[in-house]
């Protein structure tokens, strides 16, 4: 049976923990560990840090959180109808970021590709973005052996 979840929110930086704990809650019913928890918060949060800071520019907008977990896999989109990436390879690449003037890192997307099982990214400039990611619980080697 496949279990949904949709959130809408203000593209404030003070919302990006209430997302993180969202979705972190939605999947507790899997009983994944604290290292796929960790990674799911992780993930969301560079999301929705990304859409506040990149999309909107922090001048407010709006972001949608859909999950649905189907069995052990959890399906999230990320999206934003802020101003959209011109060159998604670019953006993708490690330390690269539009806004050096906030001193960012440029390391969101790597972050997110880096603690999900997969990462696409969909964008059009002046269309907005959508992040999509997908992560498998109990897919740990270790959690497998019964330890």
């Amino acid at each position: 049976m496949e279990n949904k979840m949709r959130i809408e929110l203000d593209a404030l930086p003070e919302n990006e923990g209430f997302a993180r704990v969202a979705v972190a809650a939605f999947v507790t019913y899997r009983n994944p560990t604290m290292e796929e928890i960790s990674d799911i918060k992780t993930a969301v949060s560079e999301a929705v840090t990304n859409a506040v800071i990149h999309a909107y520019e922090e001048k407010g907008g709006r972001i949608v959180i859909r999950c649905s977990m189907q069995d052990d896999l959890l399906h999230m989109e990320v999206e934003d109808s802020g101003k959209g990436i011109a060159d998604i390879g670019q953006a993708m690449v490690p330390l690269y970021t539009s806004r050096p003037d906030l001193e960012r890192s440029g390391m969101g997307f790597a972050f997110m590709e880096a603690f999900m099982d997969s990462l696409e990214v969909k964008s059009a400039p002046g269309k907005g973005t959508c992040i999509i990611m997908e992560k498998r619980l109990g897919n740990l080697p270790w959690a497998a052996d019964g330890e």
